[in-house]
């Protein structure tokens, strides 16, 4: 027999809790993408997720900063998934770095040119105000340095030279995608390869 309604209880507490959290920071993720930080506002987050402004707020007390964090780390986890799918693509590290920036154009071109770095575009507009996003991101690129930094220490790259490489390489990348972005063009990634592969080269 199906329980009365009860009018007191939550719209949190009557849906899926799993479901509902993940479509909220997958929504957040998305928006902050595309609009940055400040362009972003909880009611249109809410809207995206096809959730109620009280299970925004039930998931996520800390409102839209604490919603920042938990996008960031969802694009960290996804780009460290490319990142490492790509790269150990090829027993090469020079060519594997091709085979990345051809998929990161490929995304691009998906989007319409519309979904670059998760996280650069959701921090810029953050720096000098709310350090923990800021925190969060450089963590971020820390630990996208730290996957290539192992993928070429295992190919035979000195450990002082595969740090500095990591750094280009990651560097690079964010300055390419951004490029790309704004000339709605693959080139800018297609070159950044190439001149990667070269540099990655020299070094093996």
């Amino acid at each position: 027999m199906k329980p009365p309604d009860d009018p007191n209880r939550s719209a949190a507490a009557t849906e899926p809790v799993p479901a509902t959290r993940e479509r909220i920071i997958r929504a957040a993720s998305r928006l902050m993408q595309r609009q940055g930080y400040d362009g972003t506002g909880i009611k249109q987050i809410s809207q995206e997720a096809q959730a109620t402004l009280g299970s925004v707020y039930h998931f996520f007390p800390g409102g839209k900063q604490e919603l920042a964090l938990a996008a960031i780390s969802r694009g960290d986890q996804e780009f460290v998934e490319q990142l490492r799918a790509a790269l150990y693509s090829d027993p090469d590290p020079a060519r594997a770095i091709v085979v990345l920036c051809r998929s990161l154009a490929d995304s691009l071109r998906l989007s319409d040119w519309l979904d670059g770095c998760p996280i650069t575009t959701t921090a810029l507009g953050t720096v000098g105000r709310l350090p923990d996003i800021q925190s969060a991101a450089a963590d971020t690129f820390a630990r996208w340095r730290g996957v290539v930094f192992d993928r070429l220490l295992e190919s035979g790259v000195r450990e002082s030279d595969a740090r500095d490489l990591a750094h280009t390489v990651i560097s690079t990348l964010e300055g390419a995608e951004l490029a790309a972005q704004v000339s709605r063009s693959s080139r800018p990634l297609e070159v950044a390869g190439i001149h990667l592969s070269r540099l990655i080269a020299l070094y093996r």
